[in-house]
């Protein structure tokens, strides 16, 4: 018999007061919290059981664990939702942002996967910055850092823009987009505004820079910013609230953000739950933490897979529909 999720749902104020307590005490623990920043989990380290929740931080392109499945075996068929269905989406966001109600809003579809993959093969065949499985719940194999903090020092790194590496060009014709470099300005603004809520002397260090990421289907260029600012002294006690002052992520909301989560709601029709949302490790001095995306959530028996991307007033529906598939893809190489 299957052995039952042994971790109680907490609820933000739970979670907030449990990230405080093991904060100020040094102790280490995982925390994961959904989109909209009501529920999720704080387990300590000792507390974790690899049969139930497994978290792995690593840079970029680490090798993947070994398994008996080639990725040549791999079966990997994408059913999205219909370019009609979507347009309807898409044009009720574009309709909010020509109203002057947002200016961009970060659309999401989930997508049903068919593979011959579970969650845990996903988790361990995968080489992504981020992973994390959750027994019969989900796998997350994310590139995007939340937030990190070393030192006193918090630091976000944003990504928006993507294109197919294989494109002639590619790195400059992404940099040179006149609706990606409006996108990536405004997640931009929007992320340092944030970090100024918790932080004093919020600069952008380095601004559109390019990573490359690797798939198993193809890869794919991301334009990225790194933002950071000072924490006051005592910001180990007060964990939970910079967390929560952060929320929801700026970089799978939109701006101005209260409006605009107020649109994605209407526009999606879906619940994202833990997608969007993040999750993250205190090892006792510094915290480390991703947005949950590259996301597959398991709903019964099916597999769904949810991605999607930002809308602005220069964006184009196809390319948008494209986009959104184009994300159903698995750091597996």
């Amino acid at each position: 018999m299957k052995e039952q999720f042994p971790y109680s749902l907490l609820n933000k104020d739970q979670i907030n007061s449990q990230m405080n307590y093991l904060g100020a005490l040094g102790i280490s623990f995982l925390f994961i919290i959904d989109y909209k920043a009501e529920y999720g989990y704080v387990i300590r380290e000792d507390e974790l059981d690899e049969r139930f929740i497994r978290f792995q931080s690593q840079e970029p392109g680490a090798k993947s664990q070994e398994s008996g499945i080639r990725t040549e075996q791999i079966e990997w068929e994408v059913k999205p939702i219909s370019p009609e269905l979507y347009k309807q989406k898409f044009d009720f966001v574009q309709q909010q942002i020509h109203q002057g109600n947002s200016f961009l809003t970060n659309l999401t579809q989930p997508t049903e996967i068919v593979t011959n993959l579970s969650l845990l093969d996903l988790f361990q065949l995968s080489s992504a910055k981020y992973k994390l499985w959750a027994s019969g719940q989900f796998t997350v194999l994310s590139p995007e850092t939340f937030v990190q903090i070393h030192a006193g020092e918090i630091s976000s790194f944003p990504m928006k823009g993507t294109i197919d590496a294989a494109i002639p060009n590619a790195a400059e014709i992404i940099l040179n987009d006149p609706k990606e470099q409006a996108e990536h300005a405004t997640i931009v603004d929007l992320i340092r505004n944030d970090l100024s809520l918790v932080a004093d002397h919020v600069e952008v260090k380095r601004y559109r820079y390019i990573e490359k990421l690797t798939t198993n289907k193809q890869n794919l260029l991301q334009v990225s910013s790194e933002i950071c600012g000072k924490l006051p002294e005592n910001y180990r006690e007060r964990l939970g609230d910079i967390i929560f002052s952060l929320l929801p992520a700026g970089s799978i909301s939109g701006a101005p953000k209260p409006k605009t989560l107020e649109i994605i709601e209407k526009a999606e029709e879906y619940n994202r739950g833990f997608y969007t949302g993040i999750c993250g490790w205190f090892d006792g001095k510094n915290l480390d933490s991703a947005v949950m995306i590259r996301f597959i959530e398991q709903q019964g028996e099916k597999l769904i897979f949810k991605s999607g991307g930002g809308i602005t007033a220069k964006s184009e529906l196809i390319k948008e529909y494209e986009e959104l598939i184009q994300k159903v893809y698995v750091p597996v190489f």
